[in-house]
C-alpha cells in the first residue's frame, strides 16, 4: 500500500510539474499577450496634452492595439503624473511603470547618452539627424538598452534649447548671480556654471512656480516646452542662445519588451516606425509656430546673443566633464558635420 501511495504522489508531483511548465511556455506574466490576455504598458512623460509628444504617444497607442490585436493597450500620463523623468525611469526598473520619453537624462546610467544634448556640438538639425540614425546613434542606443535597461522605440528631433529670463542675456557676463534650472544632467550643470551661472537641478512640474516665486531667475529648453509649460506669464525673453540641438527617445522597460511574443514585438515595432513619421510631420508643421505664439503672449525673442562667447565658455568644461570614451563619441559628432 504505501508503495501504490508512493507511486500515486510522484505521478501527481510530475503532473503539477508539467502543467507549471506549460503555463512559463505560454508566457505566464511575462508574456500575457500570447495566452490571450491583454497587456497594460504604462507611458509617463512631462508635456501637456497639446504637445506633439502627447499626439504622438497617443497615435503610438492606437497603432500598437491595432497591429497586435489589441493583445496591447498603452495608457498615457502627461504632465509628469507619474513622477519626474528620473522616477519614471526608476519606476521602469522596478516595473510600475513601463514607457517614458527621455533624453540625455539617461546618461545617469549610460555615460554616452550625454552626447545626445552636449552644448554647441550640433551645427543644426541635419548635422543632429545625420548623427542620431547613423552608427553613432546606434552605438547611443546601445548603451541605454544595455545600462539603463530600456529600448528606444522612436525618436522625436527637438527645436534648439534657448535661455529664458526677465532681462536680456548676450554674453557669459550677463550670467552673473543668475540661477536657473537644468535637467538632471551634469554636463548641464558644469556647461553653465562655465558660463558664469549658478545652475541648480530642478524637476520640470516644479520649474514654473520657482520661477514665480523668483526661487531662480531663469530656465532652458525648446521653444514647445517654453509654451506648453506657459513659461511666458512668467518671463519676458527667450534668448536666442541655441545652445543645443537634441532628440530625446520613446523608451519602454526591456523585461517589458520582451515579455511580447516575437510577432507582437515587430507589431510594436511597426507602430513606432509609423508614430516616427508622424511625431515629425507634428514637429515640421508645429514648430515654427510656437515662436509666434510666445510672441504673441508677450515674450520677446533675444537675437543678440553672442553664441561663440557661451560656446568658447563651455567648451573647455564640456571636455573636463568627458570620460574618455566620451570625448571620442565627442569628437566624432564634431567630425560628422564636414562629412
Amino acid at each position: 500500500m504505501k508503495k501504490l501511495f508512493g507511486i500515486m504522489f510522484a505521478v501527481l508531483v510530475l503532473v503539477m510539474v508539467s502543467a507549471c511548465g506549460s503555463d512559463e511556455s505560454s508566457g505566464g506574466d511575462s508574456g500575457g499577450s500570447d495566452s490571450g490576455e491583454t497587456v497594460t504598458w504604462k507611458l509617463g512623460h512631462l508635456s501637456n496634452e497639446d504637445h506633439m509628444w502627447h499626439k504622438t504617444a497617443e497615435k503610438f497607442a492606437e497603432l500598437a492595439n491595432e497591429k497586435t490585436d489589441g493583445k496591447l493597450e498603452v495608457e498615457i500620463y502627461p504632465n509628469e503624473e507619474l513622477g519626474g523623468e528620473t522616477e519614471v525611469l526608476n519606476g521602469i526598473d522596478a516595473g510600475t511603470v513601463d514607457m517614458t520619453i527621455s533624453g540625455e537624462t539617461m546618461a545617469n546610467w549610460a555615460p554616452k547618452a550625454a552626447l545626445m544634448a552636449a552644448p554647441y556640438a550640433f551645427e543644426g538639425e541635419e548635422h543632429m539627424k545625420k548623427v542620431v540614425e547613423g552608427d553613432i546613434g546606434t552605438e547611443i542606443e546601445e548603451s541605454i538598452k544595455e545600462n539603463v535597461g530600456v529600448t528606444p522605440l522612436y525618436y522625436h528631433m527637438r527645436a534648439p534649447r534657448n535661455l529664458t529670463s526677465n532681462e536680456p542675456i548676450n554674453s557669459p557676463e550677463d550670467l552673473n548671480g543668475f540661477k536657473m534650472r537644468v535637467p538632471n544632467v551634469p554636463l548641464f550643470m558644469d556647461s553653465w556654471e562655465a558660463a558664469g551661472a549658478s545652475p541648480q537641478v530642478m524637476d520640470f512640474s516644479e520649474v514654473f512656480t520657482a520661477l514665480q516665486q523668483g526661487v531662480i531667475n531663469g530656465q532652458e529648453n525648446p521653444v514647445d516646452l517654453i509654451h506648453s509649460a506657459g513659461f511666458s506669464e512668467v518671463q519676458q525673453y527667450v534668448n536666442e542662445t541655441e545652445h543645443v540641438y537634441s532628440w530625446i527617445y520613446v523608451v519602454v522597460g526591456n523585461d517589458q519588451l520582451n515579455s511580447l511574443s516575437e510577432e507582437n514585438q515587430e507589431a510594436v515595432k511597426e507602430a513606432a516606425a509609423e508614430a516616427q513619421k508622424f511625431g515629425q510631420d507634428l514637429y515640421d508643421e508645429e514648430i515654427s509656430n510656437y515662436t509666434e505664439m510666445l510672441k504673441e503672449e508677450g515674450m520677446e525673442f533675444n537675437s543678440d546673443v553672442d553664441k561663440e562667447a557661451f560656446a568658447e565658455a563651455m567648451k573647455p568644461a564640456i571636455e573636463e566633464s568627458l570620460n574618455e570614451e566620451q570625448l571620442d563619441l565627442y569628437q566624432r559628432i564634431l567630425d560628422a558635420a564636414e562629412e
